[in-house]
């Protein structure tokens, strides 16, 4: 017993480790780049800054246009998230509760998608995008997102749903509630941890999305953050002025952290909660 546990907390340090390493470190060295001079940066990339230099953030805002794509993507991840969690919420409710020809299906058609590389839907969907001249739109990019259902989030949103005893919406039938009103009432709010959790790790990959954004829009002034900081890296060959680059990435960083630090324990709860009841 004594063996085991101590397997156990060699194995605790070895992931803290790892996760100081891969993840937290790389962080603080940004975070304390972006505060130096370009000449302290060059001359020891590992030593403290002397003074700290606010005003690199000042610049890395003003110069990599930070305030527009952050408005961008604002609009494409809001209204992204709100439609892909109904879209979501409701696909679940179908496929869990309601009986109807074709719903194994159905289920079995999406269990085979998981064995399919994402990549080869590129171009199929690329060429969809284009005939229908929705390249280089944000609300083009919106659609995309929500008409392409995530399985790995209506596995989990529709095995929460499929564990909530069937008694309650027969109830609800009972009563006169149509439908609609036993989707609203009675399986939304009792669904409500799954979709919370659904929602963030929706808002995580809009937010950290890179691909599509960078596929779909050729027009800088709809970059998103991400698609934006990327050509700031490429304006490096010419400037080097990497205290800044350093600077925009802490500051596109912020609302994803904030996300994370604030919500965790609704991921944690939400994600274990679906697995026991499923």
């Amino acid at each position: 017993m004594k063996e085991r546990r101590t397997i156990v907390d060699g194995l605790w340090w070895g992931v803290l480790l790892l996760w100081l390493l891969s993840i937290l470190f790389p962080v603080i060295w940004v975070l304390y780049e972006s505060l130096k001079t370009n000449r302290e940066f060059f001359m020891d990339v590992w030593k403290l800054p002397g003074t700290l230099h606010w005003v690199n953030y000042r610049n890395a805002w003003v110069n990599y246009n930070i305030g527009p794509a952050m408005l961008n993507t604002l609009y494409y991840v809001g209204t992204g998230l709100v439609l892909g969690t109904l879209f979501t919420t409701l696909n679940a409710f179908v496929l869990t509760r309601l009986a109807f020809r074709g719903r194994k299906l159905i289920w079995a058609t999406i269990m085979f998608s998981l064995f399919l590389p994402g990549i080869n839907a590129l171009i199929p969907q690329y060429v969809v995008m284009r005939s229908l001249h929705l390249t280089n739109s944000l609300t083009g990019l919106i659609l995309l997102h929500v008409l392409s259902e995530s399985v790995f989030f209506l596995m989990l949103l529709g095995g929460f749903m499929q564990s909530l005893p069937k008694e309650l919406e027969e109830s609800a039938f009972m009563d006169g509630a149509s439908l609609l009103q036993v989707f609203a009432r009675v399986i939304v709010p009792l669904s409500m941890p799954g979709i919370v959790t659904v929602a963030i790790f929706k808002f995580l990959g809009l937010y950290n999305n890179f691909l599509g954004p960078f596929i779909y829009l050729s027009d800088q002034a709809k970059y998103t953050i991400g698609v934006n900081m990327y050509q700031a890296n490429m304006k490096m060959q010419y400037t080097a002025d990497w205290v800044t680059l350093f600077a925009g990435v802490i500051i596109a960083m912020v609302p994803s952290v904030l996300v994370f630090i604030l919500f965790q324990r609704s991921i944690i709860e939400g994600a274990t909660l679906g697995a026991v009841k499923g």
